[in-house]
């Protein structure tokens, strides 16, 4: 019993020395003293929250934090340390919030794969030196447009490759259907009901209902089901709508199938996975301007 307890008084000692020596004493002789101190506890409220919700700190090792606190806070004006510190709080940043975030925005949940940070960094002080760059800035940024979509292409294509594939098989079994007819761009249809009203251009606003399926007859969204028909622009929906409104004539009802490229294509729109063949019931009510 007696080893346990100067064990544990040992333990207390050098945890009260690793404290003491990163945590000001206060010292209030006067109403200033006060005042300084209690501004400073009263400035903490909600700050462990933040550190660990935002900042990532691990609470185990708030003796750490309040070390480089108190460096930071002593360093004034010291031009040399504000810049080192900037350095740190900006690469903790990348390391985060930065990377993860791109990670996600190009792997999704595939946490097997990341972009390279030995390169990513190269780029990122090349980019804050202005010097010794191996593209332009704005070769920078439209490189950087153009790979992420071709490397998130493939990654997507990796984990939906059989979708696509279903989506194709599906497609191709439409196109010998009877009755089937092609519009621009792989978009097929049958007509339900023709209607012979106007024809609306692509910049018109219509009134639609419509019925919206996978092509397992999974119904991911349907005005009918709301009771409240749509209004949009032929052009400020998928492809493969533009290209369907802008054959129908008004009062016409139509099954529209739409390949994945004419649809969301790599995108994921709730029910709607990556390279999703689709089908839609239209049906033209009106134009309405």
């Amino acid at each position: 019993m007696k080893k346990t307890s100067i064990i544990a008084a040992a333990g207390l000692a050098v945890l009260i020395s690793s404290c003491s020596s990163s945590t000001p004493k206060a010292d209030m002789k006067n109403d200033v003293d006060s005042l300084s101190y209690s501004i400073g506890m009263a400035q903490t409220q909600g700050l462990k929250p933040y550190l660990v919700n935002r900042l990532g700190v691990d609470t185990t090792y708030l003796d750490e934090f309040v070390k480089g606190l108190n460096e930071g806070a002593n360093a004034g004006d010291n031009k040399k340390k504000t810049a080192y510190y900037a350095g740190i709080q900006i690469g903790q940043q990348i390391s985060q919030q930065m990377m993860k975030g791109i990670n996600y925005e190009i792997f999704g949940d595939d946490s097997t794969q990341t972009i390279s940070l030995q390169n990513f960094m190269a780029g990122f002080v090349a980019g804050v030196l202005e010097k010794g760059g191996k593209m332009t800035m704005e070769q920078a940024q439209e490189t950087a447009q153009v790979k992420m979509k071709e490397v998130k292409a493939k990654s997507l294509e990796k984990t939906f490759g059989e979708n696509k594939k279903a989506g194709e098989k599906f497609m191709a079994d439409i196109a010998k259907k009877a009755g089937i007819k092609k519009l621009a761009n792989g978009v097929y249809y049958e007509v339900i009901t023709e209607g012979k009203g106007e024809i609306p251009a692509d910049t018109n606003r219509v009134k639609v209902n419509y019925e919206g399926r996978l092509i397992n007859d999974t119904i991911f969204d349907s005005s009918y089901e709301r009771k409240s028909p749509a209004t949009f622009r032929c052009n400020q929906v998928i492809p493969g709508w533009t290209e369907a409104l802008t054959h129908m004539p008004v009062g016409s009802t139509w099954m529209v199938y739409i390949p994945q490229e004419q649809a969301y294509a790599e995108r994921e729109a709730g029910k709607i996975k990556p390279f999703s063949a689709l089908k839609f019931k239209i049906e033209l009510l009106s134009i309405e301007d």
